[in-house]
């Protein structure tokens, strides 16, 4: 039986590249090896578990952080910020893709959501970009590479997800997640200005003739207090124990409420947009959740959980091996995969795996989290390179945007390597929250 176990995701994958519905898929497979295996009384247990799910407090936060985020969408920080950035390093060689991505890292940590933060930097900042003079493929990777900040730094929706999935705190998972996130950061820039400085004509600065000095510091404070506000406001009530995830995400979607009606952009048409949004994005979560905890249910009861664990086990170079395999197993799925369909299929199997062979929980997540951002880079399935040739000029090729993202793809896989060296770079901000 435990082998049929393993057949069902033989049979999942199949019907994923297909092209079936993942939530659907899931809870179609699970009754039939279910009703098969271990007949149909045995999902008597099914619906505690779904109301397990409904009931669970942490998950409440993904609701509010999706709002806040397209709230903010909504309100023109974004807007600001990438004008006032690009005053601000524009003098430089490369200096209008390090605003981006400091842009990009500022979006990250207010809205959080991959698609907005990306569609928003390439119809804004990708123009300005190209017209003077920039490398199409720098320009198209750093926004796109950029735009997915909003994976790893918090608050991001997949740390709350993994964190559920896993078993680990979320907000401990949020602080963890702010070093790697300013390695990446630092890791692009480095790039950017390496570029710029061995083939300048690449990334130009911008002619002194261009540059609007005027009222610059001012600008500066306006456009960066709002979201550094917003970012405070969130994560410092985490750190500093005053408020829970969900709390925090309660107090980002006021605060994004209060940052568009000072932008004049709180009306009825945004907020009913943001709702509709946020219920789309919400449902299609928590049905996928539906299903795949049906499918683990029967997996599990089919024993597969104990053959995973005998053939890791059994492998030599013990827990190593394992991460190495289980993090290689992640970055080839994430080619094909969305990465909430591997946070809910592939994580609840190795991490139980992770978590007998003695693997920090915590550092074991956020490694996990980071090997998916990479999933919104790589082809075929990337979908940060869809919303950014769906949003980019006609004159921008899909062969620049694959060629742009190679760097940043490498600059994520040597992050990850150094975290896997050095686990206690990711645990030390944990360990001082406590």
């Amino acid at each position: 039986m435990e082998y049929w176990a393993l057949a069902m995701f033989a049979v999942l994958f199949l019907l994923l590249l297909v092209g079936y519905p993942v939530a659907f898929t899931l809870g179609a497979i699970a009754l039939l090896f279910g009703g098969i295996f271990l007949g149909f009384d045995f999902f008597n247990l099914l619906p505690l578990r779904i109301w397990g799910i409904m009931t669970n407090f942490t998950l409440l936060a993904v609701p509010l952080f999706v709002f806040m985020g397209v709230i903010l969408e909504k309100s023109g920080v974004a807007e600001e910020l990438l004008d006032t950035m690009g005053r601000l390093f524009g003098q430089l060689r490369g200096g209008l893709a390090i605003s981006v991505v400091v842009v990009g890292a500022l979006l990250a940590a207010t809205t959080g959501v991959v698609g907005a933060s990306v569609v928003t930097m390439a119809v804004i900042a990708l123009p300005s970009m190209l017209k003077r003079g920039y490398a199409p493929s720098l320009a198209s990777g750093t926004i796109a590479a950029s735009g997915t900040l909003g994976q790893i730094i918090p608050p991001s929706i997949i740390l709350i997800l993994l964190g559920d999935v896993i078993g680990v705190p979320v907000g401990q998972l949020f602080i963890a997640a702010t070093v790697p996130g300013a390695m990446l950061i630092i890791g692009y820039i480095i790039y950017i200005a390496w570029i710029a400085w061995r083939k300048p004509e690449l990334a130009p600065p911008i002619p002194v003739n261009e540059k609007h000095d005027t009222h610059l510091a001012l600008s500066v404070i306006k456009s960066l207090l709002p979201p550094l506000f917003l970012i405070v406001a969130v994560l410092g009530s985490i750190f500093f124990g005053v408020a829970s995830p969900t709390e925090s995400a309660a107090v980002g979607a006021l605060g994004a409420m209060i940052l568009a009606a000072l932008h004049s952009r709180l009306n009825l048409g945004n907020l009913r947009e943001a709702m509709q949004k946020t219920t789309r994005l919400t449902s299609m979560v928590f049905v996928i959740f539906i299903g795949a905890t049906a499918f683990g249910l029967v997996f599990v009861g089919m024993g597969g959980d104990k053959l995973i664990l005998d053939i890791f086990s059994n492998l030599p170079g013990g827990k190593w091996t394992f991460l190495v395999l289980s993090m290689l197993l992640i970055f080839v799925l994430g080619f094909f995969l969305d990465f909430i369909e591997i946070c809910f299929i592939v994580v609840p199997v190795i991490a139980p795996v992770a978590i007998y062979m003695g693997l920090d929980p915590l550092w074991f997540a956020l490694l996990i989290a980071l090997n998916l951002q990479t999933s919104f880079l790589t082809p075929p399935f990337g979908f940060s390179l869809f919303y950014l040739k769906a949003s980019a000029p006609a004159s921008l090729k899909l062969q620049s945007i694959y060629r742009g993202i190679v760097p940043f793809v490498l600059i994520q896989i040597v992050v990850l390597a150094v975290l896997i060296t050095f686990p206690d770079l990711t645990l030390w901000l944990p360990a001082l929250m406590e």
